[in-house]
């Protein structure tokens, strides 16, 4: 009875014992090929007489003091060190898990323990790629704006991993793009622009073990403007030279430019290529030697964002100056006469001036010279012309490839000589006028001149002819006479003139209404009778 009592007694101060320690929990984590030691007591310094370790409801070693070695214990993996641990060498996965340990203290006191073998591995064999992505030489990989972009992340950890793409950029400095668990994580880009340049980094992270593994790259987004070079031209001091600027910015990375005669690039060669550089900013200068009418220089510019053979450029095509404008020129003393000249076609533009006389003396502005320019239209204005403004001027223009000029011959008169030309003009318009006055009156008095009267007998404007057939005189026998014969038998005419008086006369006259003038005139003609 006895006996039964103290191992009952024992019983329940184990069970004691294991409802007190199953509270607490140890934790072991360990890789595959690593040595695991599971700790059971630690609560002091005694050495257990025996330990015994059981896993998933089984013993699965034994030692420890003096106690009998289970059958177990002669496997090479598991071992019970002298305080009570167990020694797990060579981890391999399907060792995690919960492990129970049973200690017998001296005094028959018992103690148990718990632990959790965690067998991890990984994060390993991390990686990263990007799609449609050029390697450089240094490893840095690089894309064209407006493509489309794919990041690949892949790892192994075990028993689970968790992955993260994230960005390190201008602006923000970090972010995260995509989380995700499993052995891969691809995270896309549409229409890549400038701004996704950076650094990408792929984190892979053991749930687990809490190691964490990262792998980065830096990523270049390349471009090119959509717009061609912008080529001009700058006058040097010495205007028979001239620079040539060509300027393409906003390029990444730094174009390259090149000046050169022919646009297309692969017939270019060591006469005809005059500038290259890797730049934005490419100038030259060249002489006039250097240069001819209908040459065409050309920039292009040549980036890797461009596909080759279809590069931006721009040219322009040189043209000598011409001036153009009236060669003679015609003033009056002491007025104004302004000369014209105006010149467009030149390329690069002409610089174009007003010159004076045989020695070409450059005209300076003032009270004397007015000049004026409204875009390619240059005037020279002479005020209070005389005859020392007489003779030649010269519109010059000047370019890179020549000097053209327009010789301008100005004539100077007097005003006595407009004066006397004018009084010409009044009497020749004068002597013209009164022609035509005096035809026009001969014609309208042409019946009375033709009869004989004469300009004299035009002031009698009341007379009147009347012509009477001679068969018919007997009619008038007894008012006119008549006449004797001729000597050569012809008859005559008998002409009676009768005063017809004017409306000035005529109540004056009207008493005496018999008063006539008679006139006889003798012809050859038959006898006819004509009656005023």
């Amino acid at each position: 009875m006895k006996t039964l009592a103290a191992a009952a007694l024992l019983v329940l101060s184990f069970c004691a014992t294991v409802s007190g320690d199953e509270d607490t929990e140890t934790a072991v984590t360990a890789q595959p090929g690593d040595v695991a030691l599971l700790p059971c007591y630690t609560a002091g310094n005694v050495t257990p007489s025996l330990t015994t370790w059981i896993k998933d409801g089984r013993e699965i070693v034994r030692g420890g003091g003096d106690s009998t070695p289970s059958p177990s214990a002669g496997t090479q993996r598991l071992a019970v060190l002298q305080d009570g641990r167990l020694n797990i060498t060579q981890v391999v996965r399907g060792d995690e898990g919960i492990y129970l340990c049973t200690i017998l203290l001296p005094g028959n006191n018992i103690y148990h323990g718990r632990v959790q073998l965690q067998v991890t591995s990984g994060p390993e064999n991390v990686s990263l790629s990007i799609t449609t992505a050029t390697p450089l030489s240094n490893g840095t990989l690089i894309v064209f704006r407006g493509s489309t972009v794919s990041f690949n992340c892949s790892a192994s950890s075990y028993p689970s991993q968790h992955l993260t793409w994230g960005f390190s950029g201008a602006s923000p400095p970090n972010d995260t793009l995509l989380t995700g668990l499993g052995p891969w994580l691809e995270y896309r880009i549409e229409n890549v622009q400038p701004g996704a340049q950076g650094v990408y980094s792929c984190t892979a992270h053991n749930t687990v073990s809490n190691q964490t593994v990262k792998k980065s790259t830096e990523l270049l987004v390349y471009y090119a403007p959509d717009r061609h070079p912008e080529c001009m031209w700058t006058p040097a001091q010495d205007p028979s030279h001239i620079y040539f600027n060509c300027t393409w910015f906003g390029a990444y990375p730094t174009p390259t430019l090149r000046w050169g005669e022919n646009h297309d690039q692969q017939q270019w060669h060591e006469g005809h290529l005059y500038a290259t550089e890797e730049t934005d900013r490419l100038s030259m200068i060249l002489n006039r030697t250097l240069l001819s009418d209908g040459q065409t220089l050309t920039c292009i510019g040549q980036h890797l964002a461009r596909v080759p053979g279809h590069e931006n450029s721009c040219s322009f095509t040189l043209k000598p100056p011409f001036p153009e404008g009236e060669p003679i020129a015609t003033a009056v003393e002491r007025d104004s006469i302004t000369l014209t000249c105006s010149e467009n076609i030149s390329v690069p533009p002409a610089s174009t001036t007003w010159r004076k006389g045989l020695q070409q003396e450059v005209i300076i502005p003032g009270p004397k010279y007015i000049l004026s320019e409204e875009g390619p239209v240059l005037t020279l204005t002479i005020v209070n012309v005389s005859k020392e403004d007489e003779g030649f001027y010269f519109c010059r223009s000047e370019n890179p490839l020549n000097v053209t000029e327009l010789e301008v011959y100005l004539t100077v008169k007097t005003s006595s000589t407009y004066t006397g030309v004018i009084i010409g003009v009044f009497i020749a318009a004068l002597i013209v006028g009164s022609t035509i006055i005096i035809a026009k009156t001969v014609y309208n008095n042409r019946h009375r001149i033709c009869l004989g009267g004469g300009f004299g007998q035009m002031e009698d404007t009341g007379d009147v002819l009347d012509l009477v057939e001679s068969d018919d005189e007997q009619i008038f026998h007894d008012t006119v006479p008549r006449l004797p014969p001729l000597p050569n038998g012809n008859h005559t005419t008998l002409v009676q003139i009768h005063r017809i008086p004017s409306n000035e006369y005529e109540d004056s006259e009207s008493v005496d209404t018999s008063a006539q003038q008679e006139d006889t005139v003798q012809t050859d003609e038959p006898e006819e009778l004509v009656t005023f």
